[in-house]
């Protein structure tokens, strides 16, 4: 609107300039004067256009012409303009670059594909994990697997895959399409090992419970009804009472194994620190494996560390009795069964040595595994729960510590419980 009435104020100045040259000069004059100023004016505006027209095919790589006359509010509006969206589009790609950066750090690879299923973009981890490079190439130039290609044909909502990348050995990827604007698609490659691993191990852990399991249940269950359809005699029924009693135990410690290694893995309502008199607990742990042990085995105590450490008592104390009951399972009688406590390389080793049937190397590695026995047969007979290990060893991490195992097949076994220095309290 302004520059609307610049141009008529500058239309009236000339029409009035050529009125009075028209009265005071002479009717040529006027006209002359008219036509004169209108066609100046008609050039600059051509001139002015001209250079619009100019700038307007290159915007962003010319720069935008000045203006004189009315033309100048046009042309200071335009270079705001200008500015205005230089401005924005300087903001727009640096949060654009902001969020390549970021979705660069993800661990996740991320890749887009148009509806012929090319890249058209991808973040580091993809080019990483996949050897893409460049854009518009078939994906399954990159990825070669069948079960992927089965997915690419598998419609809109395909169902992911698991697969192990050539140049990721060891690894499980999990690969899933997901649906994007403009008939593109998103291609997410996850590293789901963890979560393959835990997988895993939930379904041996179950697997494991349930034939820990059968085997009490079948026996209660076969005495049961032997029990209820046989006229037995009074130590014949016994008997049976008996071993129905003693599977019935084997269950009930199993269970309570169960909670306690659940329990210690969830670090639910974890007991405050206290100092606990390890030589106390020793010597207290070593009456009862007497007992347990009924003289079929000779047993020696040293005590050489500090008789104070920080941690928890009941667990403590559950870690060295799992210790000395193994040791009392795993040694034939007239064995020997050796603990000690004592300060090695600043840590706090409380050890238990015996003369068993030992370990066999290969085995080491997975002993303290939930369920894992190197003699299962042994191992029931004996009434153990194929926990104990575990317990120990999880009960050694909430202490900061851990479990090392040493042994050698037909000459024994030495299992430490290792503490560190901070734990050591002084005497």
């Amino acid at each position: 609107m302004a520059f609307f009435l610049r141009y008529l104020v500058a239309i009236a100045v000339v029409l009035a300039i050529g009125s009075l040259l028209y009265r005071a000069v002479s009717p040529a004059a006027g006209l002359w004067w008219i036509a004169g100023a209108f066609a100046l004016q008609s050039l600059l505006s051509a001139f002015h256009l001209a250079r619009v027209n100019h700038w307007v095919a290159l915007p962003r790589q010319r720069e935008l012409p000045g203006g004189i006359g009315p033309w100048r509010g046009v042309f200071d509006r335009l270079a705001r303009f200008v500015r205005q969206e230089a401005d924005t589009r300087a903001e727009l790609a640096a949060e654009l670059e902001r969020i390549h950066a970021a979705v660069d750090r993800l661990s996740d690879g991320l890749v887009v594909l148009d509806r012929f299923d090319h890249v058209v973009w991808s973040n580091l981890a993809a080019q990483e994990l996949h050897g893409i490079f460049g854009t518009r190439r078939p994906i399954h130039h990159f990825i070669r697997q069948p079960e992927f290609i089965a997915m690419l044909a598998g419609g809109d909502a395909p169902e992911p895959v698991r697969l192990a990348l050539p140049g990721r050995p060891g690894r499980v990827y999990e690969l899933r399409l997901q649906g994007a604007e403009r008939d593109q698609r998103l291609l997410v490659t996850r590293d789901i090992t963890e979560q393959a691993r835990l997988d895993a191990m939930r379904s041996d852990f179950v697997a494991n419970v349930s034939h820990e399991i059968r085997t009490p249940i079948t026996v209660i269950s076969g005495f049961a009804e032997t029990l209820l359809s046989l006229d037995l005699g009074e130590a014949e029924r016994r008997q049976y009472l008996e071993s129905i009693l003693r599977q019935s135990t084997t269950m009930q410690r199993l269970v309570e194994d169960l909670l306690t290694l659940s329990t210690l893995e969830a670090s639910i309502d974890r007991p405050p620190d206290e100092p606990v008199d390890i030589h106390e607990l020793l010597n207290g742990l070593l009456d009862e494996a007497k007992v347990l042990s009924s003289g079929r085995h000779a047993f020696t105590l040293s005590l050489d560390g500090p008789r104070r450490v920080s941690g928890i008592a009941a667990e403590l104390e559950s870690a060295a009795r799992n210790l000395l009951t193994n040791a009392i399972r795993y040694t034939p009688d007239g064995g020997t069964i050796a603990a000690s406590w004592a300060v090695r390389s600043e840590e706090g080793w409380l050890s238990v040595r015996d003369t068993g049937i030992g370990i066999a190397p290969e085995h080491l590695p997975r002993i303290a595994e939930r369920f894992y026995r190197v003699d299962r047969g042994r191992s029931r007979e004996t009434g153990g729960t194929g926990l104990g290990l575990a317990i120990t060893r999880r009960i050694m991490l909430r202490h900061q510590g851990s479990l090392h195992i040493a042994s050698e097949p037909g000459k024994g076994s030495t299992f430490s419980l290792r503490l560190p220095a901070v734990r050591l309290l002084a005497d």
